[in-house]
Parts: structure tokens; sequence; C-alpha cells
């Protein structure tokens, strides 16, 4: 199996960032009792110029198992009536999020770019 790690960045506006940790803290909460899950950081920037304030990495034993986590952590967010998406349009969050895994590592299978994929 090939070790994913899930790598999040968001620009989070000042007025927004205690609801913003809020919302974060309890998905990962979430996400370190799903199966697969290997360690994460939560991660504020304090001091550069990029645009990017907040960073999260989550390591996943397999792409399997951050798939399965998916829809957990969607489930969580309806019970919760929490819409990411409304709430970072609402709050003026940009956020660019993607999976990788370490260089020179085989791509998980059904990853782009991946044989079969």
């Amino acid at each position: 199996m090939t070790t994913v790690y899930r790598v999040d960045k968001f620009a989070v506006p000042d007025p927004a960032r205690e609801e913003f940790w809020r919302h974060v803290r309890r998905t990962h909460a979430l996400l370190r009792e799903q199966p697969g899950f290997l360690d994460d950081v939560l991660l504020e920037q304090q001091s550069g110029p990029g645009r990017f304030n907040v960073v999260t990495l989550v390591r996943w034993r397999s792409a399997d198992d951050l798939a399965a986590a998916r829809p957990v952590v969607e489930r969580a967010h309806r019970d919760a009536s929490f819409r990411p998406a409304e709430f970072f349009a609402r709050a003026g969050i940009e956020a660019d999020v993607a999976n990788y895994t370490e260089a020179g590592a085989p791509a998980p299978a059904g990853a782009a770019g991946a044989p079969g994929s």
C-alpha cells in the first residue's frame, strides 16, 4: 500500500478564524477515529508572505482509507447542518486541497495519472 497525504491549504480571513478552527477541529476529531488514519497536523502561519495562512495534513495508510472517510465526514457535516462550501463563500475562505504521495512512490490505484485511472 502507498501512504497518501491529504494536504489542505486555506486563506482564512481573521473574522472567520474562530469559526473555521471550530469546524476543522471537529472534522479532524472524526478523521482520527477512521480506519487507516495514521496521523495529522494542523498548522497556522506565523510569518512569511504566503496567502494561505492555514495548512492541514492528514496521513492515511492508503487511498482507499482516505476515500472511505469522505462519506463519513459528509454525513457528519449534514447531521451538524454544516455546509462547508457555503461557509467558505460567506466567510471569504479560499481553499486549495489535494492528495499527495511521497516523491518517487508509486501512485495509488485510481489516482489521477496512475495506471488504470
